[in-house]
């Protein structure tokens, strides 16, 4: 194995394969709210990672009965799921409408199980309190969108939080005996290779149990997509074609910790959400390739490498002590 895949994980954990199905249970996010801000991150577009099944209209449980029959015509034999509150910030309610909600997605037939997608500014002692209580149970994760490891980066996509925030929050989750995962964006603004490969330690330093890499999209309707109008803007995003990108996968994944689940390598939105169509992915043969092409390309370079994920942690750890990072 080249690198801890999910599916491997869950087969680890659950004795047998385990699909996630995608909730919007209605929360918000304290960037949209006027909290924090109104606009949201600069990136963000939530409804385009949305399944078409996982709507606002209905409710948990339909959303769950329709997730169940989309996911059974793929994957026949499965029989496990795991409700997956993935549109927006997850924890950002009080404590009894999370409750209600979350245990309305407990009841339904088959779901063994929460992942709770969040920002690690939306948690505090209740909030953790209550998932510890059903981890107790039932199987409960908290997955963080960390997005970058910098501050300055943190700043220009109005992120409304800093690295230490992130920290924190995956620390005080940690010990609460739940799985952690994160979620770290590639390509953001001013981030090249050097910026994205001096996360490695930072990463490999916290009790992350999991981890999503996706590249950056631009995508419409956000600010970003006004922002790339502008020429100087465009220049501090780095522009990967598809073989670099994998390059860049595997050079990360050689310095991420070999115990580090590895859920996902690259992002996929429908073409009707991208406002850059140039930044897409692209085979050979001009097809815009597909979000489960990309282990394969991955598994190929680590092949040709001879190395696999982890091969490169002490060296990663020893040159960054050498190097001075400003965050």
């Amino acid at each position: 194995m080249f690198y801890r895949t999910q599916s491997a994980y869950f087969r680890q954990r659950f004795g047998t394969r385990v699909q996630k199905l995608s909730i919007d249970a209605g929360f918000t996010c304290p960037n949209r709210d006027g909290r924090l801000g109104t606009g949201g991150c600069t990136f963000c577009q939530g409804e385009a990672f949305s399944p078409s099944y996982c709507r606002r209209a209905g409710s948990i449980a339909e959303q769950v009965a329709e997730g169940i029959g989309f996911h059974r015509r793929r994957y026949r034999s499965t029989a496990k799921y795991l409700a997956y509150f993935q549109s927006y910030s997850n924890t950002y309610a009080p404590v009894g409408v999370l409750r209600e909600r979350y245990g309305e997605a407990l009841r339904q037939p088959g779901v063994v199980g929460l992942v709770i997608g969040t920002r690690p500014d939306c948690v505090d002692d209740e909030v953790l309190d209550l998932l510890e209580t059903l981890g107790r149970e039932h199987y409960v994760a908290v997955e963080y969108g960390i997005e970058s490891c910098h501050d300055s980066t943190l700043r220009a996509i109005r992120r409304g939080h800093d690295f230490a925030c992130t920290e924190r929050a995956v620390r005080l989750t940690a010990e609460r005996g739940l799985p952690v995962g994160g979620h770290l964006i590639l390509g953001l603004p001013g981030e090249g290779r050097d910026e994205v490969l001096a996360e490695a330690p930072l990463l490999n330093a916290l009790p992350l149990t999991s981890l999503k890499l996706h590249q950056l999209q631009v995508l419409r309707g956000t600010e970003m997509e006004r922002q790339y109008a502008d020429e100087a803007f465009r220049r501090t995003l780095p522009q990967w074609g598809l073989e670099e990108y994998v390059g860049l996968v595997c050079d990360l994944l050689e310095r991420l910790r070999d115990d580090l689940v590895i859920e996902r390598l690259a992002g996929e939105v429908p073409p009707r959400y991208q406002a850059c169509p140039e930044r897409s992915f692209r085979r050979q043969d001009g097809r815009l390739l597909r979000n489960e092409e990309m282990p394969a390309l991955v598994e190929a370079e680590l092949r040709r490498r001879g190395t696999r994920q982890g091969c490169r942690v002490e060296a990663s750890v020893s040159q960054e002590k050498n190097k001075e990072t400003v965050l």
